[in-house]
């Protein structure tokens, strides 16, 4: 049996008893006018944090969810959208399919605002999309690519890309680990399909996506998601995990390398009222701008003493230098 056979048996086995402790995020869930999630959703919340940012969702987006779950994010997606097949949710396994369609007629029921025809239910593989091209706005999938080994996540990134419109944004929630893991874990099917064991570094992660020609890169959350113990996994060191929320655009990408945003800002300091270097940077003195890594290094490699380069957060919530 393949990996990717063991994880359709899981979340078939998660789609037909719904697994509270599968997967787990931090995120509270969205506390919105008039929007009510039916307990059975939050129970088959599989995901790692969260992918609906209100900021994506503005001019009635075409919007795409790979990888179901119990339905919550389409919900939660279609209160943005709130238009007959203005979302599309696509998953491989067909007792997920069966199980998130129940799932839309009670929130239906709890919800006068939603129509279960805001959401378009399709057969699929995140291999092999059955979706157009350059006809999405905002694709999303939440602990699904890390499932993938390289070839499969390349080919699974290179899909998203295709499908979504010039400037379209693909936004993921995934486990990350900057520790190595040894190939008893990462040959372990199930610990695959458990988002557990495909984990990347986050400069991995990030290289599989402008690799794929995504221009720009938002770094938007990282927070602590699992510990691998000896006690309990066939590992000789204790491993920490985290899920890191990111969204790649589809912009052009640029000559001297796609800009990556992590959370570094830069400050000016100096004597004048703003320093401008001439590129389509212009800071204002003693006022913060986001930039990207990109940036951060071109200033210091001026070396000047009145520009401060913050770390990175690995936390950004747009505007900046780009």
């Amino acid at each position: 049996m393949s990996y990717l056979e063991t994880t359709k048996n899981v979340y078939k086995d998660a789609a037909l008893t719904p697994d509270v402790g599968l997967c787990c995020t931090t995120n509270p869930i969205w506390e919105l006018p008039g929007l009510k999630i039916p307990k059975i959703m939050q129970e088959m919340n599989y995901g790692c944090g969260s992918t609906v940012h209100a900021r994506d969702l503005t001019n009635n987006p075409k919007i795409l969810y790979v990888g179901v779950g119990g339905g919550m994010e389409l919900l939660q997606f279609a209160y943005f959208s709130r238009q007959k097949n203005g979302v599309v949710g696509v998953d491989v396994v067909d007792e997920m399919l069966e199980a998130s369609k129940k799932n839309f007629v009670e929130a239906e029921a709890l919800n006068p605002w939603f129509k279960k025809d805001f959401v378009d239910l399709r057969k699929g593989d995140a291999l092999n999309l059955p979706v157009e091209d350059n006809s999405i706005d905002v694709a999303a999938q939440n602990c699904l690519f890390n499932i993938f080994k390289e070839q499969e996540l390349k080919k699974a990134i290179a899909e998203m890309y295709r499908v979504l419109k010039p400037h379209g944004k693909l936004v993921m929630s995934d486990p990350t680990c900057e520790q190595p893991m040894n190939k008893i874990l990462r040959n372990d099917e199930r610990l695959r399909a458990l988002c557990l064991s495909g984990s990347l570094p986050i400069n991995e992660y990030i290289k599989m996506l402008t690799d794929a020609g995504f221009g720009t890169i938002e770094i938007r959350a990282r927070k602590p998601y699992r510990i691998l113990s000896p006690n309990h996994y066939p590992t000789d060191e204790l491993i920490y995990i985290e899920s890191i929320e990111v969204a790649a655009i589809k912009d052009p990408m640029p000559e001297d390398g796609p800009c990556v945003f992590t959370g570094k800002a830069a400050i000016y300091f100096g004597s004048e009222a703003f320093f401008d270097d001439k590129k389509g940077h212009t800071l204002l003195k003693n006022q913060p701008l986001a930039i990207c890594d990109k940036t951060a290094q071109a200033f210091k490699n001026m070396q000047r003493d009145d520009i401060f380069i913050s770390e990175s957060t690995f936390h950004y919530d747009g505007g900046g230098c780009c």
